[in-house]
């Protein structure tokens, strides 16, 4: 680490340059044509840029509900039209922040204006932990989070920093997979702590931390930084996988976590993999961060996904017949968060005709999230089943390791995702230990020549496609 305030200058660009604005309203003007007048008028026309940095294009939306709906059901599509016009743009973040539509060619003036105001308003004042702090999801309590075997753990060590005197571990760190319940528990945290009177909550993503980091640098406002964040009681940063790679936003981190653990404030962090797993972090921060306690939350079951999907359908006030339930739950398996985007819809299309929703009715409403369910399949589950045929660990995937027995395997996995996912080739390279593309690409090449000249290797990987396609 040891990377000076001008490396993270450079790293990071806030606000939209140029060619990244001309890039979203070209994507803009597509979205009418590629999903039809009916959607973009109802779901995507309010959306705005508002900030770009590493790799990131930052989206805005008016509220939560059309927020998920977009990310359940148009993120991915909308993301490979932003790529196809700009290959620097990694990923979409959406945010919710009522507003009228900001048109790219008046993003420059906006943000100018808006920077004099910051620049007056924080030379004069230390800005308040609100300023800084995430919103808090009302849907996501401990009432509202359903447990079971997979989450029973990680759930009882969450309600164990709500509920003891003191500090029980420092830090807590929960990891697990995309889209089932991290963000949730951390939401319930940072609501309970507050409900208790701990003021001083400060809850945000590695994202956010990252861009405030780099604006205070901008603003020549990095003192007000730091401070804001050491005087705080409970410090929570969600998603650190993000930070990796980024050395002056890990330095930073790094500070900001031994000045909260000496002053004795409680730390909660959480994560897509182990700490020791986590490829591009710095070795000191990745053992500071299992000092306390590491939770996982493993993948659903199909009885927590049926308690989940008819816990979340009363909350909606949605009647659901018990084959309508059981039906979800089976079909979408490794997501709960598409397991709610589901439910709102049917619930959408029930509050309009005023029936109750039947299996038939289900599977028409939902044929084309079904239809692109059943042929999806993750990385992540890509990785889980290479590590298993070929008997080595899951982190494998992510390390650096480059012996044959470990590299083969990998590339085999690279390959498989690259065919049988949608995804695009940095979004694949970054699921391995944050490789280039070009790692993919001579991956997918290398394997394509070895199928093509050993009979033996072909069928292993032709067993291993039809295993993952079921």
């Amino acid at each position: 680490m040891g990377a000076s305030n001008v490396v993270a200058l450079e790293e990071f660009n806030v606000e939209p340059p140029k060619e990244i604005l001309e890039a979203w309203n070209v994507v803009y003007q597509s979205m009418r044509t590629t999903f039809g007048e009916a959607v973009f008028r109802s779901w995507l026309k309010p959306m705005a840029l508002q900030a770009y940095y590493q790799g990131t294009m930052e989206i805005s939306v008016p509220t939560r509900f059309m927020r998920d709906w977009i990310q359940g059901n148009y993120q991915d599509q909308i993301l490979e039209l932003c790529q196809k016009q700009h290959a620097t743009i990694e990923r979409l973040q959406f945010v919710v922040q009522v507003q009228s539509q900001i048109q790219p060619e008046a993003m420059q003036a906006k943000a100018s204006k808006e920077q004099a105001n910051q620049n007056a308003t924080l030379s004069s004042e230390t800005p308040k932990e609100d300023s800084l702090s995430a919103p808090l999801d009302p849907r996501f309590t401990f009432e509202t989070f359903v447990v079971g075997d997979p989450n029973a753990f990680a759930h009882a060590a969450c309600r164990r920093v709500i509920e003891a005197e003191g500090m029980p571990f420092n830090p807590l760190y929960v990891y697990g997979s995309v889209g089932l319940g991290k963000t949730h528990l951390m939401h319930a945290m940072a609501r309970s702590l507050r409900e208790k009177g701990h003021e001083k909550v400060l809850y945000l993503s590695a994202e956010k931390f990252m861009y405030q980091f780099v604006r205070a640098l901008r603003d020549n406002n990095s003192m007000a930084f730091k401070e804001q964040l050491r005087n705080v009681d409970v410090f929570m940063i969600d998603d650190i996988q993000f930070i990796a790679g980024k050395e002056s936003t890990q330095e930073e981190f790094f500070h900001t976590f031994n000045a909260l653990v000496d002053n004795g404030k409680q730390i909660i962090i959480a994560g897509d993999r182990a700490p020791m797993d986590l490829e591009g972090l710095d070795e000191r921060l990745r053992s500071r961060m299992g000092w306390g306690l590491v939770a996982d939350i493993r993948p659903s079951t199909l009885e927590l996904r049926l308690n989940i999907v008819k816990s979340k359908a009363a909350i909606m006030g949605l009647a659901l017949p018990e084959d309508v339930a059981v039906f979800l739950a089976n079909k979408i398996t490794s997501n709960i968060r598409e397991l709610e985007g589901a439910l709102n819809r049917l619930a959408v299309q029930a509050d309009m005709t005023g029936t109750v929703t039947t299996l038939a009715a289900a599977q028409d409403i939902l044929s084309d999230v079904l239809r692109s369910y059943e042929r999806r399949i993750t990385i992540d589950e890509i990785q889980r089943k290479v590590a298993e045929h070929y008997t080595l660990r899951l982190s494998d995937m992510h390390s650096s390791r480059r012996s044959r027995n470990v590299a083969r395997p990998r590339q085999v996995a690279m390959y498989l995702c690259k065919k049988l996912t949608p995804r695009s080739l940095p979004e694949i390279g970054r699921k391995f230990g944050g490789r280039d593309h070009t790692t993919v690409m001579h991956a997918v090449r290398k394997i394509d020549e070895l199928i093509g000249g050993d009979i033996a290797f072909a069928d292993e990987v032709k067993t291993l496609m039809r295993t993952l396609k079921g």
